[in-house]
């Protein structure tokens, strides 16, 4: 099949900045400043939804002939290869779709597959979306399905979400024009959440090939199914997206994506102030000072700073030594100095990006017996990578040793600390630790982090009530009952003081007063949707 024409380019540069710049000056002075605050975001749940809603007409909101204009954080690391991290840029541009979405509680939502079943232990059955065209013109089928799935399986190393899987993926054999069948050698009740990560996003056949040593190469370049085209890539300096008008979906409402990479924070917060890009990731908090606060929105993340406690060797062996250290811990005044009150004080190891945490069990914590910590000597542990943490080490020694305990810290580069932290050669630890992986769901990080077996104990702690909870867990079916068992579970890891959850981070994401609907997604998997859009006073 030929492909089909892309939309024409947008308006030369110069041109389309000046009536931005007119656009934005009658909005500015049309919209008092309170009500800048109503031009709030989406979660990326509302992007996903039911089959029904999915873009049944092919059309939406308005469109213009705005682009929007985005800097990021992180340059691209791999040529915007979907089976790497590089995909969740994509993801964010609403460029590469996968089978599934994640909704606000992290259950599966249709996307590109519109329904899925169990068919036994280790196989499910994913009914392909019909109607939807590649940005090349070739048609979705099982079978590209299939090739996509089976290229970031076979990958090495595979998407983090695939890690002990074994994926496997063929065409439904009784129904091949409609539907493929997804093993694991294992049952996997999370298979479909697994199916939402961007790394894997179902592309183009045309999308795949391989280099001279049989390296599978993934061109992103106008082989996906998004709202938006991705049509060029300026090595890690930039990228250009256009509005698909051959769209499954909903139309995109601007005409099209800008993204430039900012590495350095101040340089990201200069493009506010200077009103050369639309939406901003990260803006430090140092930063904030500086810019207009209505322009800046606090997004809760999915990232808990913890104390990990070394429950098998040095003073913290002692249960009661660890309940001494939990009492003497301020977790607000950590929030209010190092973190200039842009974080919420931890109820436990998740927070509130999770909204169903909120319904939590009442847990029971053991008071430590008076004198616990005295003549006690600690050596606390942390990295510089994180600018914030070797702060929240001078804290949480300043509150510990007006408890009784003698303090040291021990603070290096990451790559210098991680083998010691995992051997347990601290008592304790202090870490920034993302608590819902790639599927969008906890049992992962708790299975790492306090399990007998897990990878990354650095509270070396084991308990087989945990273990028994957290298995429980793993194995329930996604759903209110899983997210039960989760907490079950996070209630035992707490009452052990096996860590001292402290806090939960946010983000600063900046946008321009007539920037509309960027998403503000804690996840990090959606920013720019087919409703965003600036200028919209003349739209």
């Amino acid at each position: 099949m030929p492909t089909p024409a892309l939309p024409p380019a947008p308006a030369p540069a110069p041109a389309r900045n000046r009536s931005r710049a007119s656009r934005r000056l009658a909005l500015r002075l049309a919209v008092p400043a309170a009500g800048l605050l109503l031009l709030t975001g989406c979660f990326s749940g509302s992007t996903g939804g039911t089959d029904d809603a999915a873009g049944s007409t092919g059309t939406g909101a308005a469109t213009s002939d705005a682009r929007i204009r985005v800097a990021h954080l992180q340059p691209p690391r791999s040529g915007f290869s979907t089976i790497t991290d590089d995909a969740f840029k994509m993801g964010r541009w609403s460029n590469i779709e996968p089978l599934v979405v994640l909704d606000e509680n992290g259950d599966a939502q249709p996307l590109l597959a519109t329904g899925w079943s169990q068919v036994d232990d280790t196989t499910w059955r994913f009914v392909v979306r019909q109607g939807v065209q590649f940005h090349d013109g070739q048609a979705l089928t099982p079978a590209a399905v299939v090739g996509s799935l089976g290229a970031a399986a076979a990958a090495s190393p595979p998407p983090r979400i695939l890690d002990g899987v074994g994926l496997t993926a063929e065409v439904d054999p009784s129904a091949p024009d409609e539907a493929v069948l997804v093993r694991t050698t294992a049952a996997d009740p999370l298979l479909p959440q697994r199916l939402s990560s961007p790394q894997l996003a179902i592309m183009s056949p045309a999308a795949y090939s391989t280099d001279g040593s049989g390296t599978t190469v993934v061109d992103p370049v106008r082989h996906a199914t998004g709202p938006f085209v991705l049509t060029a890539v300026n090595g890690t300096s930039s990228a250009s997206l256009d509005r698909f008008d051959g769209y499954w979906g909903e139309r995109a409402a601007a005409a099209g994506i800008d993204a430039t990479f900012v590495p350095d924070g101040t340089a990201r917060a200069a493009a506010m102030r200077t009103d050369t890009a639309d939406v901003v990731e990260a803006v430090p908090a140092g930063q904030a000072s500086l810019l207009d606060p209505a322009l800046l929105h606090e997004v809760k993340m999915p990232r808990t700073n913890t104390l990990y406690l070394n429950t098998s060797s040095g003073a913290f062996a002692d249960p009661a030594v660890r309940a001494a250290a939990r009492e003497a811990i301020d977790a607000q005044q950590v929030v209010d100095t190092v973190y200039e009150g842009r974080a919420d004080v931890a109820q436990g190891l998740l927070g509130p990006a999770l909204p169903w945490t909120a319904d939590r069990p009442q847990r029971t914590q053991t008071a430590a017996p008076a004198g616990a910590a005295d003549g006690k000597t600690i050596t606390i542990g942390t990295f510089t990578d994180r600018a914030e943490l070797p702060e929240v080490a001078v804290q949480l020694q300043a509150q510990l040793e007006a408890a009784g305990f003698t303090v040291r810290q021990d603070v290096r580069e990451y790559a210098q600390i991680e083998a010691d932290a995992l051997a347990g050669r601290f008592d304790a630890f202090v870490l920034s630790r993302a608590t819902v992986l790639d599927s969008g769901d906890p049992v992962a990080y708790l299975a790492s982090d306090f399990s007998c077996d897990g990878s990354f104990n650095i509270s070396q702690f084991c308990d087989p009530a945990v273990d028994a909870a957290i298995a429980k867990a793993s194995a329930t079916p996604a759903g209110d009952d899983r997210r039960a068992a989760v907490l079950e579970a996070e209630r035992l890891v707490l009452e052990a003081d096996a860590a001292v959850p402290m806090l939960h981070e946010r983000v600063l994401q900046g946008e321009q007063a007539d920037v509309v609907d960027a998403a503000r997604d804690p996840r990090e998997r959606a920013l720019v949707t087919t409703s965003t859009t600036v200028g919209a006073a003349s739209s």
